[in-house]
């Protein structure tokens, strides 16, 4: 949370607070405080809300929400305790303020910032050269930066910059990396660490009392490498966890802990932390594990193998070796992010996934279908967005095995896919320089390759994690036609691998138009990586052309309907994704930024008229679900599973019992 806003831990605290104050007896609490029981069910929904996405920022679309009650009730409803008046008091304006109204690059106006690059001591806000500017210092310096922010101060008269980096140790004394000049002045820049120290020592103290609880040796070296990373902040150590975790296969009991994804940082550098813990249901895995095992198969079933014979008819854009990497599915015990994904494919460093490999993992429990239930379908009927009334039946029938696979295909043979050409630091290439593989999409040899140091991430910065992931959904997309993947899964009739590949191309239309939500328009940008990438896909399929895919707009009931011809699948469709899918594969793997970001931005910017759905959509926006999860606890030996009711209350008491 204190990655997200200032606010945030303040607010996560005064809940808990509320809670031990009432004991969870909400309706006659409020009545000793004379708030009224609709103005508590407005605190719920908000607290509730805050628990799912761990702060006041949306996880999808990184734009701030505001309790529905009024500020004077709220004051009346902290007034029964004293340190829950005193916090509130501390942060009621940044709670109700309209503004920041998104996280992204700090700006001028106001309206976007960022928790990785704090101004403090009447500093100005930073810029962009700046971010840039010290991100490559430290790059040079050989420092990993996803467990780092950056702090700018002023000094007399001169701005200091500090790296903070994440650890239960903090330095005394900083060290000096180096200075930028600006504005004809030298500023220093320092590296410092001791960042959430507070917060890691309690996740240290736990991870090393679950090192007596290891199943294995390996699993040893993953906590004690973990421990070892959070201790001194050396993500070194980190990257070493991970080498042992990818090759732990299929323990009983799976997890994830660090500074995982980029997403909420605007130069898509800094990452959030995370933390999982999961139990692996065998079954769901088998079929996962056939499909892993038979990637090499549908490699080359991909656009950019196609005409070429070397490398086992992969081509020179593909690894030259695909080891079937560990592919589980997870049952989630808890699940502590901003954003709970339905699948996971780490670890996102592109040195450890070409040497070592990755794992790919399916949270199972996160996942449910549109319309299951009916407070569902009660959601479903009141948003804009719809498929035609005559295919609906149909697309709710085949949605969730739809949706399922797309995630699949897109975790094993979207991230686990391309390779990325390089020459290392000492002059060598992972590819043939004097004779360079024809680029099949301008058909030339290549002229751009990643060079000694050059990352995809840093190369690619902002843009890289929205391209990597629309690449992937675009793979997951693809392989909804071709009916022997879908055998793998079961899948054996014609007309229903038909349906399911009809329901696919309907599930990129509604997606696309769904992203919206996740435009921010006073800012320019896009809040959340999948949602660009969705918005994207969408625009290709629309230009595909000849009705292929169409929008049909009606004002009066404030509906967009989604229609697919699906007579021109095979001649539109799947034709439009194979050519976009081989275009952002190429500007990947050939280190090709300038050309992807010409492309891609322009691409991704939408017009007046997607601005206007955009409004309609929100104003209709369903409410969001949320995810209740439950927890464990120890009684005279036994571990005990404690379940919460899926409402808001329940949504409250179990975090109220983590006691965090």
């Amino acid at each position: 949370m204190e990655q997200v806003s200032k606010e945030s831990p303040v607010i996560f605290d005064i809940i808990l607070e509320l809670y031990k104050i009432c004991q969870g007896d909400w309706k006659s609490y409020g009545e000793k405080v004379e708030v009224d029981e609709e103005e508590i069910t407005k605190f719920l929904q908000y607290a509730a809300t805050f628990l799912h996405n761990l702060g006041n920022y949306f996880g999808k679309g990184d734009q701030k929400f505001n309790p529905r009650i009024p500020e004077e009730e709220f004051r009346k409803l902290v007034s029964g305790s004293k340190r829950a008046a005193t916090l509130y008091e501390s942060s009621w304006e940044a709670i109700y303020a309209l503004a920041p109204a998104c996280l992204g690059y700090p700006s001028e106006s106001g309206q976007a910032q960022s928790r990785y690059y704090l101004a403090e001591d009447g500093a100005d806000d930073f810029t962009k050269d700046e971010i840039s500017a010290i991100s490559k210092i430290l790059h040079d310096q050989g420092i990993n930066q996803e467990n780092t922010r950056i702090l700018k101060h002023l000094v007399g008269d001169i701005y200091e910059y500090i790296a903070t980096q994440a650890s239960t140790e903090s330095s005394e004394n900083p060290k000096l990396l180096g200075s930028i000049t600006s504005n004809e002045a030298e500023y220093k820049i320092l590296l410092r660490g001791g960042d959430h120290q507070q917060q890691l020592q309690k996740i240290n103290s736990s991870l090393t009392e679950a090192l007596a609880y290891c199943a294995t040796d390996r699993q040893k070296l993953v906590l004690t490498k973990l421990i070892e990373s959070f201790e001194t902040g050396n993500m070194e150590a980190y990257k070493e966890s991970q080498r042992h975790w990818v090759k732990d296969i299929q323990p009983s009991v799976e997890n994830i802990f660090g500074f995982v994804e980029p997403y909420r940082d605007p130069a898509g550098v800094r990452a959030e932390f995370e933390g999982l813990v999961g139990l692996v249901d065998k079954e769901e895995t088998k079929t996962l594990t056939t499909l892993a095992e038979n990637s090499t198969t549908f490699i080359r079933l991909l656009p950019w193998t196609k005409g070429f014979t070397e490398n086992d008819g992969k081509g020179p854009f593909e690894k030259e070796l695909f080891e079937a990497p560990d592919f589980t599915s997870l049952h989630t015990l808890t699940y502590c992010s901003s954003i709970i994904f339905p699948g996971i494919n780490l670890p996102n460093f592109n040195d450890i996934r070409q040497e070592t490999g990755f794992k790919n993992v399916m949270i199972a429990n996160s996942m449910s279908p549109p319309g299951g239930d009916s407070d569902s379908k009660q959601r479903r009927s009141s948003e804009t967005i719809r498929v035609d009334p005559v295919v609906e039946e149909t697309f709710q029938q085949h949605y969730q095995a739809t949706f399922y696979l797309w995630v699949v295909f897109h975790e094993l043979l979207g991230h686990g896919t391309g390779k990325l050409l390089t020459e290392s630091s000492d002059g060598s290439f992972n590819f043939d320089k004097e004779n360079p593989p024809i680029n099949p999409v301008d058909q030339k040899p290549i002229s751009s390759w990643y060079r000694p140091g050059e990352t995809w991430t840093g190369l690619f910065r902002d843009i890289a994690t929205t391209v990597d992931e629309c690449r992937c959904e675009v793979v997951g997309a693809y392989f909804m036609g071709f009916p022997e993947i879908l055998g793998l899964f079961g899948y054996k009739d014609e007309k229903e691998c038909e349906e399911m590949e009809y329901n696919m191309y309907l599930q990129l239309g509604c997606a696309g138009l769904r992203a919206l939500n996740n435009y921010i328009v006073e800012d320019k940008k896009w809040g959340q990586a999948h949602s660009r990438g969705h918005f994207a896909i969408m625009k290709i399929l629309l230009s595909a052309g000849d009705g292929f895919l169409s929008i049909k707009e009606d004002l009066q009931a404030q509906t967009l309907t989604v229609s697919i011809d699906r007579t021109k699948i095979k001649t539109h469709g799947l034709p439009a994704l194979s050519d976009f899918l081989l275009r952002l594969h190429m500007y990947r793997s050939i280190a090709d930024e300038k050309g992807c970001r010409e492309y891609y931005e322009e691409l991704t910017s939408p017009s007046e008229e997607f601005l206007q759905w955009r409004e309609m959509i929100i104003a209709n926006k369903p409410a969001q679900e949320l995810f209740v999860q439950d927890n464990t606890f120890l009684q005279d030996g036994e571990v005990i599973l404690k379940e919460y009711g899926a409402t808001l209350e329940g949504m409250i008491e179990s975090w109220v019992d983590r006691d965090v």
